[in-house]
């Protein structure tokens, strides 16, 4: 009996051991989960390479002003664990097919404008600028993300969402122009002219009662020296890195769009995989890109205005009649039309006339 009594003793006490040995195991296994997860924030273990293709080869303002300098302050924030490869239009797909290519995972990373992605999300022409709205930097950045009252970024990034993109830069070119081999001195001077535009600048153009021609970027130089048409909507920036102050001989300023702009979405799957270290890193910087790039892009205006009073061409101010009557007319005829192109469309033009009875400039 006595034995029995100590074999129960010896294993009731090992027992007691074990339990208490499993309890400190548990103890300090949730401790350690605890601090794997508090340590899982920061810089991860492995790179992630992105290929970037943009809709425009390096000749494009949007090139060495826009994506250059957004990939490296992505790397940097990022602290090298994003590393992004880039690619010249037509590496990989057409720069008509960039978006789509985004969109699908084939590539990771898209630069371009609503002229050109705007049929597939309609959404990008609130993004790209409304014609004869924001006239500057400040005023597109209070109305798509600086001011609560307005937000129409958070509508481009839901659409962006649906098509499977993440907006994650944005560079205001500076004005979008009318370069002719005619002289407009107003909206009347376009009535009955061809000129290549596409997406928003085809909507105005239509309006202004001229002939919108699509054409592919590397045609229109040829096709203005030709005669097939008589000019282009373009960013003034960008219009010396075209050579098109060779075959055109007036500008016209402000430009049917004074703060015209360019876009960045990377694949939404390829956002997903990055942690959440990354994606506030990348965030923190959308603002300080855009004004930096900003600042790039308006330097680069007027080197390319000069180029072309340089060649014997004639930059026309408008008068202030002329422009408001151009204002009047826009937000008359054309911002009804991207309204019309989906309901974000509809909301992002109400809260756009919102912005400018706020700053006086309608009623």
């Amino acid at each position: 009996m006595r034995k029995y009594l100590v074999i129960v003793l010896m294993l009731t006490f090992a027992g007691l051991i074990m339990t208490g040995c499993l309890a400190e195991e548990t103890s300090n296994s949730d401790n350690s989960d605890a601090g794997d997860s508090e340590g899982e924030y920061g810089p991860p273990d492995e790179v992630t390479k992105w290929t970037f293709q943009p809709a425009f080869d390096s000749g494009d303002a949007g090139w060495a002003n826009g994506v250059k300098p957004w990939i490296e302050d992505v790397e940097e924030a990022t602290e090298g664990t994003i590393e992004i490869e880039l690619l010249q239009a037509g590496s990989i797909v057409s720069g008509n097919e960039a978006f789509g290519a985004a969109s699908s995972g084939t590539i990771d990373v898209y630069a371009g404008w609503a002229t050109v992605y705007g049929g597939i999300m309609p959404e990008g022409m609130l993004a790209y600028g409304m014609p004869m709205g924001a006239e500057n930097a400040e005023e597109a950045w209070e109305a798509m993300w600086g001011n609560n009252k307005y937000q129409i970024g958070e509508l481009v990034q839901e659409a962006a969402n649906e098509n499977n993109l993440q907006w994650v830069g944005w560079a205001n070119q500076g004005p979008n122009s009318i370069f002719t081999k005619f002289p407009v001195n107003g909206m009347e001077d376009l009535e009955g002219k061809k000129l290549r535009a596409g997406g928003p600048q085809a909507l105005f153009l239509e309006a202004m009662g001229g002939t919108p021609v699509s054409l592919e970027s590397d045609e229109i130089y040829s096709a203005i020296d030709l005669g097939t048409i008589e000019g282009t909507l373009w960013d003034t920036g960008g219009m010396n890195d075209m050579k098109f102050q060779e075959v055109i001989d007036y500008a016209m300023l402000p430009g049917w769009n004074p703060a015209q702009h360019q876009e960045i979405y990377v694949n939404l799957d390829a956002w997903n995989n990055l942690n959440d270290w990354q994606r506030d890193k990348i965030n923190e910087v959308f603002k300080s890109n855009y004004f930096k790039t900003s600042e790039m892009h308006a330097e680069g205006v007027e080197e390319a205005l000069q180029d072309l009073k340089d060649s014997g061409g004639e930059v026309i101010n408008l008068s202030d009649e002329k422009v408001e009557e151009m204002r009047e007319k826009t937000i008359e005829k054309v911002w009804p039309k991207i309204a019309e192109k989906s309901e974000r469309n509809a909301e992002g033009v109400k809260l756009w006339k919102q912005f400018l009875k706020d700053k006086g400039k309608i009623e």
